[in-house]
């Protein structure tokens, strides 16, 4: 370590990704010395389908585990929510203590977690501001068929297949999930809203952050053919794999360019500092350095943490500042005046 690091704040983890546990390296953060924090946590679930493998999915993560045979989020276990609220409300209250007072606090998560997540960030002091809905398309259906069960029944075969042609197309009840909701919270300023952000530089929305050329910033981020119901959004793809790496084999990595947008609508300084404790591949450490932003990076997956390296190392700082109109595969501006074309799955719906 140099002495600039010794003097810097937070000069062990700035500007790179650190391998441990989050709650234990976000306890040694500075107090007051973040900016945002934007991440996207282990959720207890692992996604469902016809597949059987407990052996599998149970060492898929530390903190994931099954119940019996069948894959985590199958049955809904009670125990999963009431853990995950109590690990997020010890990782909340870390996340409080570091971020400078107005700092916001950007965590993703998934429909049957979010009032738990929601519920742990207020009770540790959080205020919830608002939810972003992240919509898409690309998805897989998480419903499981009952055939493995019908096919055990200490039945005669004929009965068996009586009941597999009756319940032909009947899942167990798992829709198809076509959004994310994310959770904006904020530290309670100190002090009014401008004396907050002339002591922290943080606090408030950069409103000329437009969705495309025209429209206000939103909470509603939006991909595909899903814009034929929305008036006007700002539509974001999926990560395709010429943006996530051919290396990366992370399974829920999260669009650069959304990153990018909850990046600029929040953070005012070059010298502010993003934090993400549960980095994955590093997209928020990506977009953070992109935009000329300094940023923390923590995760405990050693493989994960190299993938992250490795789009570091090949990301370049870009200080044109935030342009949607821009990314064209990643975003679309749509109008509810405009036709729609239906296009195969693989292409992005564009304006006609």
């Amino acid at each position: 370590m140099n002495l600039k690091e010794k003097t810097q704040v937070n000069g062990e983890y700035l500007n790179k990704i650190t391998h441990g546990d989050a709650l234990q390296i976000l306890s040694k953060l500075e107090s007051k010395s973040i900016d945002l924090v934007l991440t996207d946590p282990p959720y207890f679930l692992d996604k469902m389908d016809n597949a059987w493998n407990a052996r599998k999915v149970g060492s898929i993560t530390d903190y994931c585990h099954t119940i019996k045979s069948l894959p985590p989020g199958m049955k809904f276990d009670k125990e999963q929510g009431k853990k995950f609220y109590e690990w997020y409300y010890q990782v909340a209250k870390e996340v409080l203590r570091a971020l400078k007072p107005g700092g916001f606090f950007f965590s993703f998560s998934s429909p049957r977690l979010y009032h738990r997540m929601v519920s742990a960030m207020d009770d540790a002091g959080f205020l919830i501001r608002d939810c972003f809905i992240w919509l898409y398309t690309q998805n897989q259906p998480k419903a499981m068929s009952l055939n493995h069960f019908i096919e055990r029944l200490n039945e005669d075969k004929e009965t068996r297949d009586d009941l597999i042609k009756q319940l032909n197309g009947w899942k167990t009840p798992q829709i198809k999930s076509c959004f994310e909701p994310i959770v904006m919270a904020q530290k309670e300023p100190d002090g009014t809203f401008l004396e907050n952000f002339r002591k922290y530089n943080v606090g408030l929305l950069n409103t000329n952050v437009k969705i495309g050329q025209e429209m206000f910033p939103s909470n509603v981020v939006s991909t595909n053919k899903i814009n034929e119901i929305v008036d006007k959004c700002f539509l974001i793809s999926k990560p395709d794999k010429k943006e996530k790496g051919d290396f990366n084999l992370h399974r829920t990595v999260k669009p650069l360019s959304l990153c990018e947008y909850i990046i600029n609508l929040t953070t005012y300084s070059n010298e502010a500092v993003v934090l993400d404790p549960f980095a994955g591949s590093g997209t928020t450490l990506v977009a953070a350095k992109k935009l000329g932003r300094k940023f923390i990076g923590i995760d405990i997956n050693k493989e994960y943490i190299e993938i992250s390296k490795r789009r570091l190392k090949s990301s370049e700082v870009d200080c044109s500042g935030y342009n949607a109109v821009s990314t064209e595969k990643q975003l679309r501006i749509f109008d509810k005046t405009v036709k729609y074309k239906k296009l195969n799955k693989r292409k992005i719906a564009k304006a006609v």
